[in-house]
């Protein structure tokens, strides 16, 4: 899939449609020509350059255990066809963005810690665990892309003993005598895995902390988010050498967002170590839509932190839906939104699974972009991941998001500003009908034809 720069004038279209064989497909080469006023009967994308936004950090997804595991039960061929459709930037759609677990989640084979249970002095720490499988796999992602793969990790829980109900799974609180013990443990984690190879970009505080879950789960109320961070975290971090480390806060869903965020922010001792505010899609668990103006109303409340999208899959898993168009489409439609609404990084949750959409010791089983069958080394892209490719293929780091709008409701598109001076814009029909319409930009224009069910980008 290479993406060629286009010359003066171009515009170089890329289309993944549902019922045909177009997956990131170049599907036209058109021009620019003077347009001027658009009727109100032409369907338009508008695009101006000159208005510019946030700059952007880019995107990726979670190289947890799991998907580590699966990686490692392939034949070596397999192994780098993976790696290059993830991480390279010309075979592949270019991830720049990835999150890890700290010791184990749900999607680990079994519940671990790094340390013997009781030892808070950490005497015992040690990652020799994610040295089987994980880390290599890191390492060789980070490898595909240049050593620019910026990594972020988040804890699902504390150990056993440092929380109110002795369980690391089942919800439970941090005990406020170990709000220390567990600073130094996460300020243990980074330093070890740099020392191994790979470099923390930054945290979260704590993997969705209203959730009380079957799997490793914590819960911190918004004021106990913020002392942790404020008397522990912060200052630990700080002393530890590791300011540069991005503190990412909530890591939660959009539904209570604005409350997290304006708790902790109010806070001038913990607010200046937050970089930025972390957030899934999962909210329409009440049976409700995704909640994009929250997110909206947090950046324009708070524009001097960053956005970040932390973790979404699509659950439960069912080998039946592996080629299910909307799979994608509920990709499309929150990073189109996301985007938009000024968030800077959007990291899907695992890269790959297997064929059952795991591992997972509690056998919480969901999709990923990626499924290998590990009986027979088959590999099966979803529609998932054409659907984000068409974004960080063309999207890269430092990009610059410029102002874009649809003129129909029937299309969705967000458009940036690239370093090498490319435009990169994304448009998604999600109708039954193939549409018409101009890409324009100061007064000049083009005529496209988006099919149904289907995502571009158009490049210029």
């Amino acid at each position: 899939m290479p993406t060629p720069k286009p010359s003066r004038g171009k515009i170089v279209v890329y289309t993944t449609a549902k019922d045909t064989d177009q997956r990131i497909s170049p599907t036209g080469t058109l021009n620019f020509k003077p347009f001027g006023q658009p009727l109100e009967t032409q369907t338009c994308v508008f695009v101006d350059p000159s208005k510019q936004f946030e700059t952007f950090v880019g995107i990726g997804g979670a190289l947890t255990d799991s998907a580590a595991e699966t990686y490692a039960k392939l034949p070596p061929q397999k192994q780098s066809e993976i790696i290059d459709a993830y991480f390279d930037p010309a075979k592949g759609i270019g991830y720049t963005l990835a999150r890890t677990n700290i010791h184990s989640c749900d999607f680990s084979s079994d519940s671990y810690t790094y340390i013997r249970e009781g030892d808070a002095a950490l005497t015992s720490f040690n990652i020799a665990h994610d040295q089987q499988y994980r880390i290599p796999f890191i390492k060789r992602a980070i490898a595909a892309t240049g050593q620019q793969l910026k990594i972020f990790a988040s804890p699902w829980s504390p150990p056993a003993f440092m929380k109110t109900n002795n369980d690391m799974l089942h919800g439970g609180r941090l005990k406020r005598e170990f709000y220390q013990p567990w600073a130094n443990y996460l300020a243990r984690f980074i330093k070890a895995y740099e020392r191994a190879g790979v470099p923390i970009w930054g945290v979260t505080i704590q993997n969705e902390p209203m959730a009380t879950q079957k799997w490793e789960s914590c819960i911190f109320s918004a004021e106990e988010e913020r002392d942790f961070l404020r008397s522990a975290l912060g200052p630990t971090l700080r002393r530890e050498g590791l300011v540069d480390k991005k503190i990412i806060i909530w890591d939660h869903n959009r539904d209570l967002i604005y409350q997290r965020v304006s708790t902790l922010l109010a806070d001038p001792e913990a607010a200046r170590y937050v970089w930025g505010i972390g957030y899934h899609w999962y909210e329409p668990w009440s049976g409700g839509e995704m909640m994009f103006d929250n997110v909206r109303l947090v950046r324009e409340t708070w524009p001097d932190k960053h956005l970040m999208f932390t973790e979404g899959c699509v659950d439960v898993f069912n080998a039946s839906r592996l080629h299910d168009w909307s799979l994608g489409e509920r990709y499309g439609t929150s990073m189109m939104h996301d985007l938009n609404n000024g968030t800077v990084g959007w990291t899907d949750w695992n890269v790959l699974l297997d064929e059952k959409g795991g591992p997972n010791h509690v056998q919480n089983y969901c999709f990923a972009p990626v499924h290998a069958d590990t009986r027979t080394g088959e590999i099966t892209y979803t529609n998932s991941y054409y659907y984000i490719g068409h974004f960080s293929k063309f999207i890269r780091p430092v990009a610059r998001r410029i102002a874009s709008s649809p003129s129909r409701s029937s299309l969705l598109s967000v458009a940036y500003l690239n370093a090498d001076g490319t435009t990169a814009t994304v448009v998604m029909n999600r109708t039954e009908k193939p549409i018409d319409y101009f890409l324009w930009t100061a007064g000049n224009a083009s005529q496209v034809s988006i099919p149904a069910r289907s995502i571009q980008t158009l490049i210029f």
